[in-house]
């Protein structure tokens, strides 16, 4: 995807809720598909819109090392270095929202301190299976968002090895590919293929309109302050 390409779907899709895409998917015929399942949650509340940038892991099949202690510090770097990599990560633009899909198994792929190296890259939010997010407490504390089904405590050794990047998942039941749109706020997350990005943004803005109109009627008939959402 081209430069350009990037900003202008940023661009479009910065001020769409998640409902206004769900509106969007539905005027161009794709009822039900791109909405990922519900059970993935937002460590807090927050919006984001990002460029999908995928990865994919699978389970560690072994043999697990028996060392401990300091041998087990040394095989520990050795499987970070050479089994559960992170090679995405050198690849990421501003505007990434990353995708991984870590099987559905509980191990805590992202932590604080490696969100941050991310996010000075230009990563803004994460949407893993299965854990893959631990150290939330910082993590909230540091803004990042991620997107879940749930939290996890274990590291990645012995858990997990790093299988591919900029390819195809699938993660609650929506395929997600590299160059895709994500948007998640609230109530979840939704993937717009990027084919057909600019006519699902046209018609979400055109749901997004009538919204805010007549809430704005609304606000008034009430006496309300208008705020940001009905200006």
């Amino acid at each position: 995807m081209s430069e350009a390409t990037r900003e202008e779907l940023l661009e479009l899709y910065k001020d769409l809720r998640v409902a206004d895409v769900r509106d969007g998917m539905d005027w161009v015929g794709m009822h039900g598909y791109g909405t990922v399942d519900k059970k993935f949650r937002p460590l807090f509340r927050t919006r984001v819109v990002g460029i999908a940038r995928t990865a994919r892991y699978v389970p560690f099949e072994g043999p697990m090392t028996r060392k401990t202690g300091d041998e087990y510090t040394v095989w520990s770097n050795w499987y970070y270095g050479n089994v559960c990599t992170y090679p995405w990560g050198d690849d990421i633009e501003e505007g990434d929202f990353i995708c991984i899909d870590v099987a559905g198994v509980d191990v805590g792929l992202m932590g604080s301190e490696n969100v941050l190296k991310y996010k000075k890259m230009g990563a803004r939010a994460y949407l893993l299976n299965g854990g893959g997010i631990r150290d939330t407490d910082e993590v909230i504390l540091q803004g990042i968002p991620v997107w879940s089904e749930f939290v996890s405590q274990g590291m990645d050794q012995g858990r997990l090895r790093f299988c591919e990047k900029d390819t195809p998942i699938a993660i609650g039941g929506v395929a997600i590919y590299p160059g895709d749109v994500v948007v998640a706020d609230n109530d979840g997350v939704i993937v717009v293929p990027k084919k057909m990005a600019l006519d699902v943004a046209k018609y979400a803005h055109q749901e997004n309109a009538n919204d805010r109109v007549n809430r704005r009627k609304n606000y008034e008939a009430l006496g309300w302050e208008l705020d940001n959402t009905v200006k």
